[in-house]
């Protein structure tokens, strides 16, 4: 059957139905994990017993493709349900999937596999898109409106809401990984326990750290030419866990605001008002300096070349995933090397 979609998605996951096996992939790995924990957590009795909760790394069915079909067929030592892990990281086992789609496993077994971002075609998205038997979960990098609702169903579990500005500031800094944000969203309620509601200046003491030192403080060196920032701020969010494909992201996003306030620019509007018109959610104050000095080093000729350029960075890193990182730190050094060059 084809990938599941939207509310399917959540229909499966709140009550997962007699298509025992499930892939669940994508470019938000957060979400992945999530999705994989909820299917497994509504599978097993205990996710921390061994005997109900097995676990295979992609690298043994590489190289033991029969390992997956024997191990769902295998009786529960002691009674009750289980399920199968499967985390296939970077290696291929489409050859265990489909002898496993072939010869699907009982009802008190499921298997769940997870893997990361699978283009259109690849073989083991292709096997689950064709199996009648089985689900596709597609994790895609969550929209503004996801992440509007997912801060209101956090802090509404806190008893707390959020003022509008709030609202707008903390979703302008979240997204790339849903496990992340629902973190930031997590120790963000914790500050502000016995409010009734959060502000803006808890959203920037809890939040903006975190997030615009991960992710916009690398963006903005990297279209400002600040190539020493722009190393140290990228070191530091690959430490703390951000990764390479949410930075490239990033960095695409703004090339494309900051062509299309440029082009107003060059059309006779002032930087603030084409900042205003490009950049949605708004930038905070903070940014919208390093922003316009951004703006005064890029053409929108050359910010429709360096667009096209980050869009075969994206391709390549998704294509190779083993060298993202690589990929990533050689297309936004390249980037912060032409706006330096543009700016001396």
């Amino acid at each position: 059957m084809a990938a599941l979609k939207g509310a399917e998605i959540d229909a499966y996951l709140a009550q997962p139905d007699s298509r025992q096996i499930a892939l669940v992939y994508g470019v938000d790995a957060g979400l992945v994990r999530e999705r994989v924990e909820a299917l497994l957590a509504a599978s097993v009795e205990d996710m921390a017993d061994p005997f109900a909760l097995v676990r295979i790394e992609g690298d043994t069915l590489a190289s033991h493709p029969g390992r997956l079909l024997e191990e769902a067929h295998t009786a529960p030592l002691f009674g009750g349900r289980r399920a199968i892990w499967v985390k296939a990281g970077g290696s291929s086992i489409a050859a265990a999937a489909e002898a496993l789609l072939g010869d699907p496993p009982e009802k008190d077994c499921r298997v769940v596999i997870e893997a990361g971002d699978l283009r259109k075609g690849a073989p083991l998205r292709a096997l689950f898109e064709q199996a009648k038997g089985a689900v596709a979960l597609p994790c895609y990098a969550d929209s503004e409106r996801d992440l509007a609702r997912l801060v209101t169903e956090e802090l509404r579990a806190a008893n707390l809401s959020i003022a509008p500005d709030a609202q707008a500031l903390l979703v302008s800094l979240l997204g790339g990984d849903r496990q992340a944000s629902r973190n930031e969203i997590r120790k963000l309620a914790l500050h502000a326990h016995g409010k009734e509601r959060v502000d803006a200046d808890d959203v920037l003491a809890v939040v903006a750290d975190a997030s615009s030192l991960a992710v916009d403080s690398v963006v903005d060196a990297t279209f400002a030419g600040r190539l020493q920032v722009f190393d140290n701020q990228f070191q530091r969010a690959r430490t703390g866990g951000i990764t390479a494909g949410t930075m490239l992201s990033a960095a695409a996003r703004q090339a494309a605001q900051l062509h299309r306030a440029r082009l107003a620019i060059e059309g006779g509007a002032s930087a603030s008002d084409a900042i205003r018109e490009a950049f949605r959610p708004p930038l905070f104050f903070r940014r919208e300096t390093l922003v316009k000095a951004a703006l005064s080093a890029w053409t929108a000729a050359r910010l429709e070349k360096t667009m096209a350029e980050l869009a075969e960075a994206t391709l390549a890193s998704r294509r190779w995933p083993a060298a993202a990182e690589a990929t990533t730190h050689r297309a936004l050094l390249v980037t912060a090397m032409n706006a330096r060059a543009r700016s001396a």
